[in-house]
């Protein structure tokens, strides 16, 4: 009997478990069920960091849900089901994505978008706003895909600096790539409307790379809706993939990384190995001199994290960082009544090297932050639609009061000097 027609009979389906192991032994089962069954661990993102008392997120396939209810009731495992119907509400985002409305429109970017529509956004927002946006490309993914980035400026001013913004560094992550869709049509709506995108806009060039990894975030929507890293062949595994944010030369491939390509948390065979990692690097490396502000966007748990990830140092700017991304969090309560933790990442969630937002903070840029959006893991990757416009509102609201507050700080120094 097809696994379909199983499904179709004993109403199967696929079910996001809230599990909570209370024991050594317990922890030891939920490793297990985490890294032997057909399963996708969305919380905490390595088996690695299951302990006593966490909680842990897992997405089950409905072919696996019937094992792993028999596994955690045998062992008396607390434990719930978050959701219960995830691949409907997979199906509904897809089928959603279909539903034709001209971008002008704002149910368009209510929506999730397969990669040919952002690819055929980009260009038309290139095409529609030729004095504000220019498309350019920095390079190419493993699997040969463009990574087109789109550079927002209003005038020419002599040594303008400039913020940077990359979505989509995890494939899965959905809410990201729509917010740097957001981003840019907020953007270009609202110049000389909303006073604090006109200050950020006159005063710095916004770079946005709306899908980091155009290869991974195909294959979410082709053939594996959980997928996290990009497509690379690793030399010597079957196991395809490195973790993007794991890839960095920000103290590589240390505690909270893996040398193993089967793993969620596979930093790649060196720093930079993978295309996608490295034309970032590039392009930052060759505008360190304007880019002041670097933007990474995720999901989900709602945090804005700063360095170090890395590390438990401090960063040398840490008081100023905390400051900005506690305002953020502040405005974000105050407009949504919705509450994001904020700090350093490794003190805040892990220790996670090789990640992005380190190492631009090494590069030099001196203000550099990880926003995670909504939720908090009722529906965790698979946000659902109807909740695109207030999580890209929430992360809106922080960015323009990060930029502000970077616009601030360069300005006092300037007129001391």
């Amino acid at each position: 009997m097809h696994v379909v027609e199983l499904q179709a009979r004993y109403k199967l389906k696929d079910q996001i478990l809230s599990i909570t192991p209370k024991t050594q032994e317990q922890v030891d089962v939920v490793k297990n069920l985490s890294t032997q069954y057909e399963t996708a661990l969305w919380q905490p993102v390595s088996h690695e960091y299951i302990q006593e008392e966490t909680v842990v997120h897992l997405f089950v396939p409905a072919n696996s849900s019937e094992t792993v209810e028999l596994l955690l009731n045998k062992h008396a495992i607390t434990h719930e089901v978050m959701l219960a119907n995830a691949n409907e509400l997979i199906e509904m985002q897809m089928r959603n994505e279909s539903i034709t409305s001209p971008r002008s429109s704002a149910t368009y970017y209510e929506r999730y978008h397969s990669l040919e529509d952002i690819y055929d956004w980009i260009n038309k927002t290139q095409e529609e706003n030729p004095n504000m946006v220019k498309a350019f490309l920095i390079g190419s993914s493993s699997e040969k895909r463009p990574l087109y980035a789109l550079k927002v400026s209003v005038n020419n001013r002599p040594d303008k600096k400039a913020m940077w913004i990359d979505c989509g560094i995890h494939a899965r992550e959905w809410i990201s790539p729509a917010f740097c869709l957001w981003f840019v049509k907020y953007s270009l709506n609202f110049y000389m409307r909303d006073p604090s995108i006109t200050t950020i806009l006159d005063n710095m060039d916004v770079y946005v790379l709306p899908v980091m990894n155009p290869d991974g975030y195909k294959y979410t929507w082709t053939t594996k809706r959980m997928w996290r890293k990009n497509r690379a062949v690793s030399h010597g595994s079957d196991c395809i993939g490195v973790d993007l944010n794991r890839n960095f030369d920000a103290n590589w491939c240390t505690k909270g990384a893996s040398h193993d390509p089967c793993t969620e948390i596979y930093c790649g065979a060196f720093p930079e190995s993978e295309p996608e990692t490295r034309a970032v690097a590039d392009f930052l490396r060759s505008h360190k001199e304007s880019v002041q502000l670097y933007l990474s966007i995720h999901s989900y748990s709602q945090m804005l994290l700063f360095p170090y990830s890395c590390t438990t140092e401090q960063a040398d700017n840490h008081n100023d960082l905390l400051e900005m991304a506690q305002e953020a969090a502040q405005n974000i309560k105050r407009h949504y009544h919705n509450n994001y933790r904020y700090g350093a990442g490794a003190e805040t969630i892990y220790l996670a090297p090789g990640g992005s937002d380190d190492w631009a903070y090494n590069l030099g840029i001196k203000y550099s932050f990880t926003f995670e959006l909504q939720d908090k893991g009722r529906y965790g990757f698979l946000l659902p639609p109807s909740h695109i416009g207030r999580a890209c509102n929430e992360a809106l609201t922080a960015t323009k009061t990060i930029a502000l507050k970077v616009i601030e700080k360069t300005q006092a120094a300037t007129s001391a000097t």
